[in-house]
């Protein structure tokens, strides 16, 4: 298993960061995504197990991409390419870069080699230190450079997420044996595990400013987080903690996945649209063994804990479970209304990539004044679309790309995972997928009006 750093949220990289922590940040960052590839073999790091997911060497290759393309080769005098043939290769979807491989076929790059990318990797990451000592010498790290290379770390943060997501979803088809998928790491179980009460905290709602705020979110943030505004709540209550396994097993155990009246339209077409033609029963990663629930997760092959936070579900799920249990999912709007009222100990207790459980736990402690486990273990979906805030306008250039093309048709999630790294969420970080994704760590708090 590979030894996960104790990175603290203020260790999140700012733009303001001198050159020597910049440099540091960099070093930190790009090494991380290659301690999360060591349990994995080389044939691992090859296979694409669906269109949505990418091999941990696509991974690897793409985020040196990223740094090759948006930092060196407009800033490296001299530049040249380590290959030309990755500009294609290794572009995700950044039209204004030129042409990208299909990105279902990204499984089908057998060539170059996971030895070739790492050694790609190496060298640009030693172009990229070279570049950044001589742009502080000669004074020209400036704002833009030093928020450009910020960038590209949170983006790496990003795809070490989903590194780990995508290498779930490969290893739940290998097996030893027919009935036992792969494990990443094995240290199960994490720990005693004891039953958290559900409660419910009120919250007056009004007119507050919704997007990122430098003073508590520190310097960086996204395009899609600003421009920083006036949003209205009505008054609202939200849970103190996520849905568990034990009580989204009782919304299938009461025909959840069975009743229409729970489901929106496009949900229940889902439902019965599931894989191989057959409809859907339960949710991704769980199969039943003589009348008992288990689910895959990067320990291998457990029994359900009824008392953790449930995860991998589709907004579909999501929303059909909250109806079931008489509320409804949060706004974007009250989930970060609730979170900027949270006290500094929420962040210090989440359950990020770090703690090596890599997988939800629950609570720390059940007695506590505010909601629990806000950040960290699941994202957890909201009802909002992910749409631009007012007055939004994306980055400049091909890195504009980023976010602004893709409000359509998606959902926000917020808080982060069990496996984000930590300092890479905020308050006002906006997360996003389609409503039939279920592959990331997603859950749900429920959230309703007052005296619902």
């Amino acid at each position: 298993m590979p030894q996960l750093p104790q990175t603290t949220p203020e260790r999140a990289g700012s733009a303001d960061a001198s050159p020597g922590d910049l440099a540091a940040r960099y070093a930190e960052v790009r090494s991380m995504s290659m301690r999360l590839t060591e349990p994995l073999s080389d044939e691992d790091c090859q296979v694409q197990s669906m269109p949505d997911a990418s091999p941990a060497k696509w991974h690897l290759a793409h985020l040196t991409w990223f740094f090759e393309t948006f930092v060196l080769e407009p800033h490296e005098p001299g530049f040249r390419a380590f290959d030309p043939s990755f500009r294609v290769l290794f572009n995700s979807y950044y039209q204004g870069v030129g042409e990208q491989h299909p990105r279902a076929q990204r499984g089908l790059i057998s060539r170059p080699s996971l030895t070739t990318v790492k050694r790609y990797r190496a060298q640009v990451d030693a172009r990229m230190q070279a570049l950044m000592a001589r742009a502080a010498a000669d004074g020209t790290l400036d704002t833009e450079l030093r928020g450009l290379i910020t960038l590209g770390l949170h983006h790496e943060q990003q795809h070490q997420e989903l590194l780990l997501t995508d290498i779930k979803h490969v290893l739940s088809f290998g097996a030893p044996s027919a009935t036992e998928p792969m494990a990443y790491a094995k240290r199960w179980p994490i720990g005693a595990i004891e039953a958290q009460p559900l409660r419910w905290f009120a919250y007056e709602g009004g007119l507050f400013d919704l997007g990122h705020d430098p003073v508590q979110d520190g310097d960086f943030c996204f395009d899609n987080e600003t421009p920083r505004h006036r949003a209205y709540t009505a008054p609202f209550e939200l849970a103190s903690r996520p849905i568990n396994h034990g009580e989204f097993l009782a919304f299938i155990e009461d025909g959840g996945y069975r009743r229409p009246e729970l489901w929106l339209s496009a949900g229940w077409n889902w439902v019965n649209e599931g894989p191989h033609g057959q409809p859907r029963q339960a949710p991704l990663y769980w199969q039943q063994r003589d009348g008992s629930w288990f689910t895959h997760t990067l320990q291998g092959t457990v029994a359900i804990d009824p008392h953790t936070p449930m995860c991998h579900l589709s907004y579909f799920e999501a929303d059909a479970c909250a109806r079931w249990a008489g509320a409804r999912l949060p706004t974007e709007g009250e989930w970060e209304f609730a979170a900027r009222r949270l006290s500094p100990r929420a962040l210090r207790q989440a359950h990020f990539v770090a703690r090596g459980a890599f997988h939800p736990l629950p609570p720390i402690s059940a007695a506590s004044d505010e909601p629990l486990q806000m950040y960290g273990d699941v994202w957890e979906w909201t009802q909002s679309n992910y749409n631009p805030y007012p007055g939004y306008r994306p980055l400049p250039g091909a890195v504009g790309e980023y976010n602004g093309k893709f409000m359509c048709n998606q959902f926000v999630l917020r808080g982060g995972s069990c496996a984000t790294p930590a300092g890479h969420v905020r308050a006002s970080y906006r997360n996003f997928f389609p409503p039939e994704a279920q592959w990331q760590f997603s859950g749900l708090r429920l959230a309703r009006e007052v005296g619902g």
